[in-house]
């Protein structure tokens, strides 16, 4: 039943979060690293890649795809790092801090629990809930 529920859970968060990179991508832009080449499309193509990987989480017909979809989620959360990391240190160079340390650092935080919840919840890992023998 949790994995369900996480399953929900992360199937809404990253429906929301592919729908607002697809619809206006511009935010994004903004905290894409210069690095990146073909930012906006980028930043479109990771929005359909969150709306295929909620749909994989959602389906109830095959596990090897839910899985692939958590598998695909994960590797999308540690890809989109260092925009996260680019946003931390630009937001904090700001002269008023910009959001701020109470902001940056749960998300910072949260980055590798997402990427764990994925997979976790796609049943791709059991670790560390799985029950000792």
């Amino acid at each position: 039943m949790g994995k369900l529920i996480c399953r929900l859970l992360l199937a809404a968060f990253y429906s929301f979060a592919g729908y607002a990179h697809i619809a206006d991508p511009d935010p994004f832009l903004l905290i894409t690293p210069d690095w990146v080449p073909m930012p906006r499309a980028v930043v479109i193509w990771t929005g359909v890649a969150e709306l295929a990987g909620a749909v994989a989480l959602l389906q109830s017909w095959s596990k090897q795809l839910r899985r692939a979809g958590a598998i695909g989620l994960a590797l999308y959360a540690v890809c989109v790092f260092p925009a996260n990391i680019n946003h931390f240190a630009m937001d904090m160079a700001r002269e008023d801090g910009g959001a701020g340390l109470a902001y940056h650092v749960p998300r910072m935080i949260a980055q590798p629990v997402i990427i764990w919840l994925s997979l976790w919840a796609g049943e791709v890992i059991n670790w560390p809930l799985r029950l000792r023998r």
